[in-house]
This record gives C-alpha cells, structure tokens and sequence, in this order.
C-alpha cells in the first residue's frame, strides 16, 4: 500500500466577463486567481476517510463502502466519491487528509467549486488505479458532483475555470468549447464586502427569468435564441413581454455582445487594457441595473477603487453580496487601500495555474 503524501491544490476565480450566462448556454471569459486550496493527506490501513477542516473548525467521517447517502443538500464529498465509484474507480482503502485554504468562502470566488475539483482530483490520485485525468475531465467530473447530483440552477463557468486555470473563454451550447487566453493581464484587486451572497436564489430568480422570457417568445417564434438575436431586433418582441422582461432581455443580449468584445480585445496585440477596464465597467452597469444583483456596499468599493486610478470593476458571482474586484495593473496598491476603507478584507491578486500536484 502505498504511504507517501498527495497533496492537491486548486485556485479561485474571477468572472471577467458573461457574469449569470454560462448556464443559459452562453459563453463566458473566466480567470482564475493566486488564492488556492489544498488538500493533502496519506492512506489508512482501513475503510474510513477522515477529513479535517480546520478553517471551519470541523471534521468529516466517510466509511467507504457502496454508493453513499448524502448528509445535507451540500455534500460535496460524498456525492464526489459516487461520481467516481459510478466512474468505476474504486477505493480500497481510506485516508487521512486535511482541507485549507485562503480562497474567500461564500464570497462569489468558487470556493465551494474549487474545493470540489481538489477533492475530486485528489481523490483520482487516492484511488486503486491511481489515475491522473486532463484539467477537462475533472471539471466535467466536479460538475457532475456539485451540480447534477444536486439539480443545483448554475452552470460549468466554476468548474472549468478552476480546473483549467489562467483566463479561458467557455461555451456551453451546443456542446463544451474551450479556449485558452494567454494575455497577460497583470493585477487584479479583490475585494470581499463581507456580507454572504445569496447563491441559490439569485441563480434561480434571474435564471428563471430569463429562461420565461425565451420560452414566451419561442411561442411566437419557434427558432428564437438567445445566441442569434441581435440587439435591433428586440423590438419588435416588446409587445409580447411586460416592460421588465423587455428590459431584462436587452440586458442579457447586452452582456452576450460584451462578452464577445472582450473575446475580439484579447486577440489584439498589444493588448488594450484600459479597453478591457471600460468593458468591465458597462458588464457591470448591467448586473447592478437590469439583474439587480450588485449592493450598496459593493456599489462604494467599485467606486472607491475607479476614483483610485483602476481600469475598470465590477461585482463577481452570482450576487446579493461577496465579491467584487478591480482591474488594476497600475499602482494595485492605491487601489487596494482605497477599497480597504470600505472593506477591510482585499487582496492583490493575478492569474493563476489550475488544479495541479504540489510537490513536497
């Protein structure tokens, strides 16, 4: 039996672009960030996983034996280890490990996502074939665990941005695309408003929304898609939906045209970030505006850090609190203490490699 030490670390990430898109199938431009978890442990002579948590003051126990029950509607390793037994990889024994961090949790940085893709990554290296997948497959494996076992409402933006890492562009429809981006941005400022976002609902609300406007039009026009329609045409489908659909509508078309500008920036040489800062900015005009998920406290950091010289912010997540983060490749530390006035919790932060094996 082997005894050596695996540990396994992943990044958080940031939305740059496509913020609430990725699970109406729409594509999304993600990085992820120089703020990580870890989870490294050895194998035991029995059945019995243990894991230790000692950022949460907790502990976790799993005795390994068919598929397991879950515990509570979030339990992400257990439905992890049943993604990879119906995989048909198998666990002769248990192990020993301890889960940290410094990601920021419930704060729109994928936390819970990161976690997820370590443990499933970790746990490919813990099990009989000992298997070592592509950043791809973990993802797919982690969505699997976090989302489809839980017919949670997001979509694989998390997943793939924290397995894959650095910048990607991600399309969901009609099948996965993934692009690597390899500009190089420079630092980010992120900071954290402290005040728990509200995931779920926020997720389900804008998404199902969104997804009545488009099953409300298709009655009137069987081939409509949020992919094809462009901006001129909404008109003519005002008289069909209520002023806050019509509204919502152009906002979604809106952060879909942002998204592909973004794209066509990044394939410019030299590229042009204070272009990317102004892209940033209208992304978010529209998530404060039309989605409605920014918040006051979120709406003072942004301006603290654009009165301090940066390129462009926006809120990060799915919203009603978390996050929010500065492009600032000039001068980070001004911004950082700027937004430091409001919220204390902020960091400078860059893009960052993905799920990988730390070597001791």
């Amino acid at each position: 039996m082997k005894t050596e030490k695996i540990k396994i670390s992943t990044p958080g990430r940031i939305c740059l672009f496509g913020e609430h898109q990725d699970y109406l199938g729409l594509p999304i431009i993600a990085s992820a960030i120089s703020k990580r978890i870890f989870i490294e442990g050895t194998k035991r002579n029995d059945r019995e996983i243990r894991i230790e948590l000692p950022d949460i003051k907790d502990a976790e126990i799993i005795t390994l034996n068919s598929l397991l029950s879950y515990k509570n509607e979030q339990d992400y390793y257990r439905s992890s280890l049943n993604v990879l037994l119906m995989e048909g990889y198998s666990f002769s024994n248990g192990f020993d490990c301890v889960v940290h961090g410094d990601i920021p949790i419930n704060s729109g940085t994928s936390s819970s996502s990161a976690l997820v893709v370590t443990w499933i990554n970790f746990l490919l290296r813990m099990s009989d074939q000992s298997a070592i997948l592509s950043a791809e497959k973990i993802a797919e494996y982690a969505h699997r665990a976090e989302v489809l076992e839980f017919s949670e409402p997001g979509g694989m933006m998390d997943h793939y941005s924290t397995s894959v890492g650095n910048i990607i562009w991600l399309e969901s429809f009609p099948k996965i695309k993934l692009e690597k981006i390899n500009s190089r941005l420079g630092a980010f400022v992120l900071g954290n408003s402290r005040k728990p976002k509200e995931t779920k609902a926020i997720l389900a609300r804008v998404k199902q929304d969104v997804l009545n406007i488009v099953n409300e039009l298709r009655k009137i026009n069987s081939e409509f898609s949020l992919h094809k329609i462009i901006l001129d045409e909404i008109e003519e489908y005002k008289k069909y939906l209520s002023n806050e659909q019509y509204v919502l509508l152009g906002g979604t078309v809106k952060n879909r045209n942002i998204t592909t500008a973004a794209k066509k920036v990044f394939e410019t040489i030299p590229l042009d970030r204070e272009k990317i800062g102004f892209l940033l900015n209208d992304h978010h005009k529209i998530l404060r505006d039309v989605l409605s998920i920014s918040t006051s406290k979120i709406d003072r950091m942004i301006d603290a850090a654009l009165n301090a010289g940066a390129y462009g912010a926006k809120i990060n997540g799915s919203g009603g609190g978390g996050c929010m983060f500065a492009y600032a490749p000039v001068e980070p530390e001004i911004v950082l203490d700027a937004i430091k006035k409001i919220s204390k919790e902020a960091y400078i932060v860059y893009s960052d490699e993905g799920t990988r094996e730390e070597k001791s």
